[in-house]
């Protein structure tokens, strides 16, 4: 298949934090560097599949809104995850769905209707030079992102889009039950982890038995929950290695999920880890925000997992 790329949007306006995110940068923890990543990784597999990309297609993850960006040429998109308000030539673009954006067309993503991250598929993918195997931008590290250098998007900067010449858009829009209202309270699968039998059995009752907050202390390496203190026995531990949402228990007893930007260490003690769908949809959630967390087995974990994968063909 030819593969040809092309400036498709100049940035016209770069809103707090809009970063380039393809599947993310595996096998580099040794070395100290994360995973980076889509933070909402349904809404961003959804966002590639109705622009008719596969999957690992690097698209835009947009936090909050405020991103202006003008069509440099003719091209489909498609946007899923977070409602941001967006707009194309002042009008309310259709979310979760195909859609045509004509060269000199404005598109606009305001603030926060439903959600917090929003993801932009151009048909091909955004295109930029792979670091360590990805383009994923993670700012900390200075790595990936359009320069390669973990820069976040500037005013007048222009995104070339990868376009694969004869790929055509399958599904015009996704089914209404992968439309998720963020607004709702999420209910977060975690799996117990190693240190878990050394939590209280008050705490841990509290851990699963009452409601979380999503503090505003919160971003893509990780977002913290407030509620009641969790004690725990442990009170020193070697440093470990650190997965996808592990949720670590600092001394003030408030549990801290970590994400995709997370550090690849860390030496408090580890309720257990959300599920890679649970992290996506705590994502998501605003600060204020009600959240559960729900004891699960690796057994459903995984086929919860394999089935969301499946769903995208691989």
């Amino acid at each position: 298949m030819k593969e040809t790329s092309r400036v498709g949007f100049r940035v016209e306006r770069a809103g707090p934090l809009a970063l380039l995110q393809d599947a993310g940068r595996f096998g580099v923890r040794r070395l100290g560097v994360t995973q980076g990543g889509p933070a909402d990784l349904h809404g961003w597999a959804w966002a590639n599949r109705l622009a008719g990309n596969p999957w690992g297609a690097a698209a835009l993850e947009v936090t909050f809104g405020g991103l202006t960006l003008v069509a440099e040429c003719d091209v489909t998109i498609a946007v899923a995850g977070a409602d941001l308000g967006v707009t194309l030539d002042d009008t309310p673009l259709p979310l979760w769905q195909p859609v045509v954006v004509r060269e000199g067309q404005t598109l606009r993503f305001g603030s926060p209707v439903n959600g917090l991250r929003a993801y932009l598929a151009p048909a091909g993918g955004f295109y930029a030079e792979p670091v360590l195997g990805s383009v994923s931008c993670v700012a900390r590290e200075g790595l990936g992102g359009f320069d390669g250098h973990g820069s976040k998007l500037a005013d007048g900067d222009r995104l070339t889009v990868s376009e694969k010449v004869g790929q055509a858009v399958e599904q015009t829009q996704a089914p209404e039950r992968e439309r998720i209202d963020y607004r709702e309270p999420a209910t977060l699968a975690l799996l117990p982890g190693a240190q878990v039998r050394d939590f209280t059995g008050a705490s841990l009752y509290a851990a699963f038995n009452q409601t979380w907050r999503v503090d505003d202390r919160a971003d893509r390496m990780g977002v913290r929950l407030t509620g009641p203190p969790l004690a725990c026995r442990v009170t020193s531990m070697i440093s470990e290695g650190i997965g996808l949402g592990a949720v670590q228990v600092p001394p003030d007893g408030q549990p801290i999920a970590l994400l995709n930007d997370r550090q690849t260490i860390g030496g408090y003690p580890r309720l257990g880890a959300l599920t890679p769908l649970s992290a996506a949809r705590l994502a998501q959630c605003l600060p204020g925000q009600e959240v559960r967390l729900s004891a699960t087995s690796t057994e459903n974990a995984l086929m919860a997992y394999r089935h969301f994968r499946c769903s995208f063909g691989t």
